[in-house]
């Protein structure tokens, strides 16, 4: 159980309260001015602070302690006690984030009820940042290409740091677990990893969600840039900030520190911030959508993040990870795939990425009837390739091209893509095909297709038609 921290320049009080919180199975500390307690805070943050509003002989009243510990421990509830209460006190207290307000003389009753509330408050914060935590530390990066091997590179080199990072990406190619995953072997580890989400927030409420409120009638309402103190923040699709909201993020990367909407007082914030992207930013700059100065402060460290088309050997351990997933998340069946899934699985095309494969593997499996291998007949699709009695039914361009054309344009389809499923890799291509490795390069060039290295692996594309004479 965390302590309490009792702060009261009354030694006869702190001491009562403190017997009394003692008798009910709590551990305390005590303080007789601001600077015993600011010391005390600095070493190990409570559980609860109780803290008289005068204090005699020091620098900091409690208003004054409040706003600090608000600032600094957001999650420590904080509650006022005075001797000259009155309802001013109380709204102030209130307004700068106190959990309660208890005037002295006290009722010892009321007292612990009070306290027994922070208390539960207090553990119930600690508990969701440590499944915060849990979170982080089980996004595991999953995959062996050599895409993925060079991107998970890049990444071990800036755990440790505090650099700030752009990952770019197509939607769906796992971003955030990339930024998860630097969290979860960085030094920042145990601290909050904190995501704003640019595309789902309202244009009008975003400086109200990053930054916090203060009002009268609410009192303090803490941020998102507040709740990752310490921790990590991650801009999710960052161009989709609105450009005033822009240059405030700017002016607190440059100052580590904002004012809430609607309050005077500066909080003090120490984040380390990765960004991402789907978008080309030096395009959004150009066409005046995104600061370029803002870009240069996030753009330290450029990641790129490989699409699933660019890592399709990665589906087949990607596939049974989102199945084992499924089964200890959701109960689902274990199941294992069958070669031909996992065939089909690499030829298809996904433009979702890495998410799209996550779900369609999802929904076989509620769909599913067995704990048999999952069969190519439960995948779905991207169009049906044949009728019901197993005939392939051709498309309208294929089915009008004469039959050496249309078996050429079927060819070199075939191969590109089992080219890219094996990552580039001739002689694995070969022995799935059924030809030689000779004979293989031979009607690669007779079809004009090539292979190239791009992010990492190799891949077989169109070759450049020479120029008419």
């Amino acid at each position: 159980m965390s302590d309490i921290l009792i702060v009261d320049d009354e030694r006869d009080i702190r001491e009562l309260v403190s017997d009394i919180l003692e008798d009910e199975g709590y551990s305390t500390r005590l303080a007789a001015n601001s600077d015993e307690c600011m010391s005390s805070i600095n070493a190990e943050p409570p559980g609860l602070l109780i803290l008289d509003i005068w204090l005699k002989d020091s620098r900091m009243d409690g208003i004054d302690i409040l706003k600090s510990v608000k600032r600094d421990n957001p999650d420590v509830p904080v509650v006022i006690i005075s001797g000259h209460g009155n309802i001013e006190i109380a709204v102030a207290a209130i307004k700068q984030g106190a959990y309660d307000f208890i005037e002295k003389p006290f009722n010892i009753d009321q007292l612990m009820v009070v306290i027994r509330r922070a208390m539960e408050t207090s553990r119930l914060r600690r508990e969701n940042a440590s499944l915060k935590r849990k979170e982080v530390t089980n996004s595991d990066m999953i995959g062996k290409s050599a895409s993925f091997r060079a991107m998970q590179s890049q990444l071990d080199k800036v755990t440790k740091s505090n650099g700030r990072v752009m990952l770019s990406g197509p939607a769906g190619s796992g971003k955030e677990i990339a930024a998860r995953y630097i969290h979860a072997h960085s030094n920042r580890a145990n601290a909050p990893f904190v995501t704003v989400n640019c595309a789902g927030i309202e244009p009008e409420r975003v400086e109200e969600v990053l930054f916090g409120r203060e009002s009268t009638e609410r009192g303090i309402e803490s941020g998102l840039l507040e709740e990752a103190h310490g921790g990590l923040i991650y801009f999710d699709e960052v161009a989709d900030m609105p450009l005033g909201t822009q240059s405030k993020i700017l002016r607190v990367l440059v100052d580590q520190q904002f004012q809430r909407v609607g309050g005077s007082d500066k909080v003090r914030v120490d984040l380390r911030v990765i960004s991402s992207t789907n978008r080309d930013l030096e395009e959004e700059i150009a066409a005046d959508r995104f600061r370029e100065e803002l870009y240069h402060r996030l753009n330290v460290v450029p990641i790129a993040v490989p699409s699933l088309e660019e890592r399709r050997e990665d589906i087949p351990v990607l596939a049974q990870h989102f199945i084992e997933m499924c089964h200890e998340t959701q109960g689902l069946n274990m199941r294992e795939i069958s070669e031909e899934s996992v065939a089909l699985l690499q030829t298809m095309t996904w433009p979702g990425n890495v998410r799209q494969l996550k779900n369609l593997i999802e929904r076989v499996l509620i769909l599913g009837d067995g704990s048999g291998p999952i069969e190519a007949k439960e995948l779905p699709t991207e169009e049906e390739k044949t009728d019901e009695s197993g005939r392939v039914v051709l498309s309208g361009a294929l089915a009008t091209l004469p039959l050496r054309e249309a078996r050429e344009a079927f060819e070199r389809e075939y191969l590109l893509t089992q080219i890219n499923r094996f990552g580039g890799n001739i002689s694995r291509t070969a022995s799935f095909v059924g030809m030689e490795r000779s004979a293989l390069h031979r009607k690669l060039k007779s079809l004009g297709v090539v292979t190239s290295n791009k992010s990492g692996a190799r891949v077989a594309q169109l070759d450049e038609p020479e120029p008419a004479e």
